[in-house]
């Protein structure tokens, strides 16, 4: 009787030690992520950084990016101050394929450092919503 109320409590043990980890683990990449919503309004442009990049370490950074209205495609774009106000986009992260369409970025980040991060409407009219994650 003794010996399987032991092996009870140890089961019981071994149990909440395996929650414990599987909880700590995707808290850990539950917070590993930042998810950007976004509208692109009548001006056809949306700032997401509000400085430009500041790294000085190589580090892969994961980013998926996705429009949420169809009629319109969304690029998401890294350059300087100026070629945000001019609409411009001189390095492409992604480009959007419409609603239903998530493209996946992998870039080092030190491709961009000093640029500030934006998205650019260039197709259609409408307001158009983004949904962007960075891992």
């Amino acid at each position: 009787m003794k010996f399987n109320l032991k092996l009870k409590r140890r089961k019981l043990l071994c149990r909440a030690f395996a929650a414990g980890a599987l909880l700590a683990a995707t808290a850990g990449s539950a917070l590993a992520s930042t998810v950007i919503n976004g509208t692109v309004e009548a001006a056809g442009k949306y700032l997401i950084t509000g400085a430009p990049v500041t790294t000085t370490t190589a580090a892969v950074l994961k980013i998926s990016f996705e429009n949420l209205t169809p009629g319109t495609n969304v690029e998401l774009c890294a350059g300087t101050g100026a070629d945000f106000i001019a609409g411009s986009c001189p390095l492409r992260l992604s480009d959007s394929g419409g609603p239903g369409f998530t493209f996946l970025t992998i870039v080092d980040t030190t491709a961009l450092s000093g640029k500030v991060i934006y998205a650019v409407r260039v197709v259609g009219t409408a307001a158009a919503t983004f949904r962007l994650t960075i891992e």
